[in-house]
């Protein structure tokens, strides 16, 4: 028996060191950059720290034998900041991936250093339709939305409704000038008009000139190509001008949250069209994930938090089937292996590392219908992966010409 003992032992001492020798540093380390004090904090920040610690949690802390480590930094929604600290984590940190990158313009800066250094880069925040268009990446992944999904699920419902004119208020970076451009097109293509726009510096805390030149424009339809505080801060101001109240305009947040229709509240935000890839309550399992946050940080994730689980938890297991933590290997595993989680089903990652998977159109709740602080939006429609995002023959990433 004590032969029996001994011979067990050294089988799992070899197998931890067979494991060593192809998970570098002796660890699995994830860093989460993100924006822990500015615009974007509660819908990323801290809660995606969150996310990705409870996937390492679901991955009992290890993978291949070797400790998972979860670090953060805060980028400030600043490239050059973000790029230091990156830099300087795959240099002499052991950093083996990034993810959460919320900011767009951070996105593309991160994507193009993890790219150089050979490094994942898992984008669950960076909203830009670029990042796997033509700044596309064989080690980059985009999991929960982009501009053009965007477009496709809000834009055509609102045109379905009768909203035919559209003006458009943009917050002047990256992220903005996609998404106007990509709801631009599809406007344009199902026989909508786009009357004007007008772009606000980043982040802004006065949109009343730009609400004034959008009401005095006539169009049916205020598209706010903004997210954060300063989709928060048009809304309420629109409200104060009375144009949520004027039945002959409707006003469209392309991208929003559940901080910021908390932030505004359900008096004035009730009715509002949304799309989301992750509503926290639509089933049981996102349910019961959205209650282990919830007991964590006192709030239900966000799509984006949501999402970083979700692509730290496919990495780790992309990680676990290679057999290794190099990134070529890891890349080409997470693109062959399906997502099944809370987030999504059946989703899979292209060549270009976008994720398809289901998009949802949301309209904001009245306050007489919501049960619970968080109850804020009905699933009123849904687009499957293949159609909410953009298709093959649309792409400039030279990943899918091969």
């Amino acid at each position: 028996m004590k032969t029996l003992a001994v011979l067990a032992t050294s089988l799992a001492v070899l197998a931890q060191a067979a494991s060593a020798q192809n998970i570098s540093d002796n660890k699995v380390k994830i860093g989460v950059v993100t924006d822990l004090s500015g615009v974007y904090a509660d819908i990323a920040g801290s809660g995606s720290v969150v996310a990705a610690e409870l996937a390492a949690e679901d991955f009992g802390g290890r993978v291949l034998g070797m400790p998972i480590e979860i670090v953060r930094a805060d980028h400030q929604n600043k490239a050059d900041i973000a790029s230091s600290i990156v830099q300087k984590w795959f240099d002499t940190e052991g950093v083996d991936a990034i993810t959460d990158m919320v900011t767009s313009s951070v996105g593309l800066a991160l994507q193009g250093v993890a790219t150089r250094a050979k490094k994942i880069a898992l984008n669950t925040g960076a909203g830009t339709s670029a990042m796997t268009n033509a700044a596309c990446s064989p080690y980059g992944v985009s999991w929960v939305y982009d501009t053009y999904s965007l477009a496709t699920v809000n834009a055509k419902a609102t045109l379905k409704s009768g909203g035919d004119t559209w003006f458009f208020i943009t917050a002047d970076y990256a992220f903005g000038h996609d998404l106007e451009k990509d709801v631009r097109k599809v406007v344009e293509g199902n026989g909508g008009k786009v009357v004007g726009s007008v772009r606000h510096p980043f982040p802004s805390q006065d949109m009343s000139a730009y609400l004034l030149q959008a009401q005095a424009s006539g169009a049916k339809v205020i598209a706010l190509a903004n997210a954060g505080k300063d989709t928060i801060t048009t809304i309420k101001q629109a409200k104060e001008f009375g144009i949520l109240d004027d039945s002959r305009v409707k006003v469209v947040a392309l991208l929003a949250f559940e901080p910021d229709v908390r932030a505004i509240g359900l008096e004035d935000a009730a009715g509002i069209l949304m799309s989301s890839g992750f509503v926290w309550n639509r089933t049981a399992e996102s349910k019961s994930w959205s209650d282990r946050f919830h007991a964590k940080t006192q709030k239900r994730p966000t799509s984006v938090q949501a999402g970083t689980y979700s692509a730290v938890l496919h990495y780790l297991k992309a990680v676990e089937k290679a057999g290794t933590d190099d990134s070529e290997k890891v890349a080409q595993t997470m693109r062959a292996m399906p997502v099944n989680d809370m987030f999504a089903t059946n989703g899979t990652v292209r060549a270009d590392g976008r994720m398809l998977h289901e998009m949802y159109l949301v309209q904001v709740k009245k306050a007489q219908e919501s049960n619970d602080p968080w109850d804020l939006f009905e699933v009123i429609g849904s687009v499957p992966g293949d159609q909410a995002f953009r298709p093959v023959a649309e792409s400039e990433c030279a990943l899918l010409k091969k």
